[in-house]
């Protein structure tokens, strides 16, 4: 078996999208100022093996970073973080309704078995001379049997 990064990576994509919180979904982490309005970025931060494996192949966790953004010039500033909250709340349980991303995966390690579990950052970034209020969703989610161990 090998990794469906594509579909897996579409499936988050997806989620956000699906929400309607966003005035654009980007597939990777943006290198420029993000548009105006609430916009998410989905890209993959680490794979690693993990200890549930079989004898004969091995699991992964593959963790996501999905960013949102928007400026901190919005107006009004008080509606800032309860929007940027309101749209994580959203993403978190369409996550753990969708947890296994149809097929996709084994599950999304929300409790942390096998990593820190779903997690929520707060935090500011500056990019393009902007400066932007961002929350960063770290998602794991672990992958079944994706590759062989051959002796």
């Amino acid at each position: 078996m090998t990794l469906n990064i594509t579909g897996i990576l579409d499936a988050v994509v997806s989620h956000a999208m699906a929400s309607g919180h966003f005035e654009q979904v980007n597939g990777h982490e943006p290198d420029n100022a993000p548009s105006l309005g609430l916009t998410a970025a989905v890209w993959t931060d680490s794979i690693q093996a993990i200890r549930s494996s079989g004898l004969d192949s091995t699991t992964a966790l593959l963790t996501f970073n999905v960013r949102l953004y928007t400026s901190t010039q919005s107006e009004p500033a008080d509606a800032i973080d309860p929007n940027l909250v309101t749209a994580v709340d959203d993403l978190c349980a369409a996550y753990i309704d969708g947890y296994t991303f149809g097929g996709l995966v084994r599950s999304i390690d929300v409790l942390g078995q096998h990593s820190q579990g779903l997690l929520v950052r707060a935090g500011y970034i500056q990019q393009s001379g902007a400066v932007f209020r961002v929350m960063t969703i770290t998602l794991p989610v672990i992958v079944n049997d994706l590759w062989e161990q051959v002796a």
